[in-house]
């Protein structure tokens, strides 16, 4: 049978979703649990990859398993066992062939800015303080939306079929002390949210114009875009599927 398992993680102390050697992973801490927990051996495959550093408000993965689980039990036990910043939201029995990283229809982000120094954010938002044109940056997030081919955001030497995206949403909002970017995609590349931003930043800070932002665009090239802004402040904050209702 397989499973499908919604979950959230402070990626702080990880260095991202995927397993590694000789360095702490999501994947492994989660996979050693279940393993544990059930007394068989599990391999959880997650619904996308996070990097290093970058934190998952909801996050799916899907695992196999031969036969029914009392999931409230399991879910109970699983938050006892994990550490602290792992926390398990549900379990849900799906049909054989249900896949949690092609199945996803979207998947949303946020970046997190706080403006003014605070010490419990610095973890979980990055701080900077300058002034920004916010309606600006907004103008460039809409640019997003008329392309689909992402490549000038693109971590370079990426093994990846097509650069395309579809992105459905992209906007700044401001909350009292703090910026938050929000974006939504069928699929993301990777680096691809922290390029936008830094990218929209100088947009904000008039280092560059509308008209430049869609030339980056149009040349596919990652050196013109903008920088690529710390980890810490990146939440993959939602996933969708057709046959999961929230």
């Amino acid at each position: 049978m397989r499973y499908f398992i919604r979950f959230a993680y402070n990626g702080t102390h990880y260095h991202g979703w995927q397993f590694q050697p000789n360095a702490a992973s999501v994947q492994e801490t989660l996979n050693k649990a279940l393993s544990i927990l059930l007394h068989a051996p599990i391999n959880a495959m997650g619904a996308g990859r996070t990097d290093t550093g970058v934190h998952a408000q909801e996050m799916y993965a899907h695992f196999d398993f031969e036969t029914s689980i009392d999931i409230p039990n399991l879910i109970h036990k699983l938050n006892s066992y994990l550490p602290k910043d792992i926390a398990i939201f549900d379990i849900m029995p799906v049909h054989d062939e249900a896949h949690c990283r092609f199945d996803a229809t979207k998947r949303t982000y946020e970046y997190h800015i706080n403006t003014v120094k605070n010490p419990f954010l610095a973890e979980l938002s990055w701080y900077f303080n300058r002034n920004l044109d916010v309606d600006l940056m907004n103008q460039a997030a809409r640019i997003l939306m008329e392309h689909t081919n992402f490549q000038c955001f693109s971590k370079v030497n990426t093994d990846v079929n097509t650069f395309d995206c579809t992105i459905f949403e992209a906007y700044w909002e401001i909350k009292n002390d703090n910026l938050v970017f929000t974006i939504s995609a069928n699929r993301f590349l990777r680096n691809m949210v922290r390029a936008i931003v830094g990218t929209l930043i100088n947009i904000g800070l008039h280092k560059i114009t509308l008209t430049d932002f869609e030339n980056i665009i149009i040349s596919k090239s990652r050196e013109k875009a903008g920088f690529s802004v710390p980890a810490h402040g990146l939440y993959l904050t939602k996933i969708d599927y057709d046959y999961i209702i929230k």
